[in-house]
C-alpha cells in the first residue's frame, strides 16, 4: 500500500474517533462515524486477495446500515422532543434503533454475521484495529446513552453475545476467527452491565484492548493463522510464545491476571444489582470461552508440530519484536494488584 495512503488513512481513523467520542451532537457522532469506516475499507482492501475485497464489501454494507439506523434515531428523537444532543435520547422508538444501530457496528448478536468473515478476510493488523479502535466510538455512544436504553433487551442480547461467541468459538481452526468470537462474547459482558455501571463498560473495554493488543501484536510477530501453524511457533520465539499463553489466560479471565479484574468487578455489581440469574448465566457461558483458549494455549506451548523426515524445522526468527507488544503483554498480565488504583482514576 502506498504510504501517503496509508498515512491518509490511519490519520482519518483517528480524527473520526475522536470527532465522535468528543461530539455532543448527534450529526458530529455520526460525521465521525462515516469518517472511520471510509479510512478502514483501504486497509481492510489493500491486499487486492478477493477474500480482502469480499470482507471490504461486507463491512461497507453493515456499517452504512448502521449508520443509516443512527440517522434516523438521532432525526425521530430530534422530531419529538426538538433536541439533538446525545444524552437527551427520550422518545421509545429512537431509544431501540440506536440500540440496533450500535449493536451492527459493534457485532453483538443477532448482529454478529458479519464479524468473524471480515476478520477472516482482512491482516493481522487491520484485525488489531477492527476489535480494538473502530469499537471505541460505538461504545462511548452506548455509554452516553446508557440511561435511555432498555435494561431487558440489552441483558438478552449480552447473554446470546456471551453464548454464541463461546459455542462459535470452539470448532474454529483460524486465529482470527477464534479471537472474532472472543470479542463477540467480551462484548456481552461489557453490555450486560451498561445499564447498572456505565464506568465499568468502559473499564471492561480498556482492559480488553490492551489484552487482545498484544494477543494480535504476538501473533502478527509469529506470522500465524492456524492452530497448525500454532504449533511450530515455539521454535521461533520461545520466551514469546510462554507470555502468548500468559495472555491468553488473562483473556479468558483467569486470576491472578489482568483479565479477571473486570469480570469480577461485573459479577460483584450484578449481584448487587439481585441479577444473580444472569451473573450465574454468563459466569457459566465464559468456560465455552477458557476452553478455545485453552486449546489455543496448549497448541503453542505443548503440542509438537509433526516430525516427518522431510520436515523443516523453522528456527528463531528474525523479525524484531514490537515495542508495543512488550508494553500490552505487561499490562495485560500484572495489572491486577493496581485494580484499586485502576478503579479509583476510572
Amino acid at each position: 500500500m502506498n504510504p501517503q495512503a496509508k498515512l491518509i488513512s490511519t490519520m482519518s481513523l483517528l480524527l473520526g474517533t475522536s470527532i465522535t467520542i468528543s461530539s455532543n451532537h448527534w450529526m458530529t457522532a455520526w460525521i465521525g462515524l462515516e469518517i472511520n469506516t471510509l479510512a478502514i475499507l483501504p486497509l481492510i482492501s489493500k491486499t487486492h486477495h478477493p477474500r480482502a475485497i469480499e470482507a471490504s464489501t461486507k463491512y461497507f454494507l453493515t456499517q452504512a446500515t448502521a449508520s443509516t439506523l443512527l440517522l434516523f434515531a438521532s432525526m425521530t428523537n430530534a422530531w419529538f422532543s426538538g433536541q439533538w444532543d446525545i444524552t437527551q435520547l427520550t422518545h421509545p422508538m429512537s431509544c431501540m434503533l440506536l440500540t440496533i444501530a450500535i449493536s451492527i457496528k459493534l457485532g453483538l448478536v443477532p448482529f454478529h454475521f458479519w464479524f468473524p468473515e471480515v476478520l477472516q478476510g482482512s491482516t493481522m493488523t487491520t484485525c488489531l484495529l477492527l476489535a480494538t479502535i473502530m469499537k471505541f466510538p460505538p461504545i462511548t455512544l452506548f455509554y452516553l446513552t446508557s440511561p435511555s436504553l432498555n435494561s431487558t433487551l440489552l441483558t438478552l442480547m449480552a447473554i446470546t453475545s456471551a453464548a454464541l461467541g463461546g459455542w462459535m468459538g470452539l470448532n474454529q481452526t483460524q486465529t482470527r476467527k477464534v479471537l472474532a468470537f472472543s470479542s463477540i462474547a467480551h462484548l456481552g459482558w461489557m453490555t450486560i452491565i451498561l445499564n447498572y455501571d456505565p464506568n465499568l463498560t468502559l473499564i471492561t473495554f480498556y482492559l480488553y484492548t490492551v489484552t487482545t493488543s498484544a494477543i494480535f501484536l504476538i501473533l502478527n510477530t509469529t506470522n500465524t493463522l492456524k492452530l497448525s501453524t500454532v504449533m511450530t511457533t515455539w521454535t521461533k520465539i520461545p520466551p514469546l510464545v510462554t507470555i502468548f499463553m500468559l495472555t491468553l489466560l488473562s483473556l479468558a479471565g483467569l486470576p491472578p491476571l489482568t483479565g479477571f479484574l473486570p469480570k469480577w468487578l461485573i459479577i460483584q455489581e450484578l449481584t448487587k444489582q439481585e441479577l444473580t440469574a444472569a451473573a450465574t448465566a454468563i459466569s457459566l457461558l465464559s468456560l465455552l470461552g477458557l476452553f478455545f483458549y485453552l486449546r489455543l494455549a496448549y497448541c503453542a506451548t505443548i503440542t509438537l508440530p509433526p516430525n516427518f523426515t522431510n520436515y523443516m524445522k523453522q528456527w528463531q526468527t528474525n523479525k524484531p519484536t514490537n515495542p508495543l507488544t512488550t508494553i500490552f503483554t505487561s499490562l495485560s498480565i500484572m495489572l491486577l494488584p493496581l485494580s484499586p488504583m485502576v478503579l479509583t482514576i476510572s
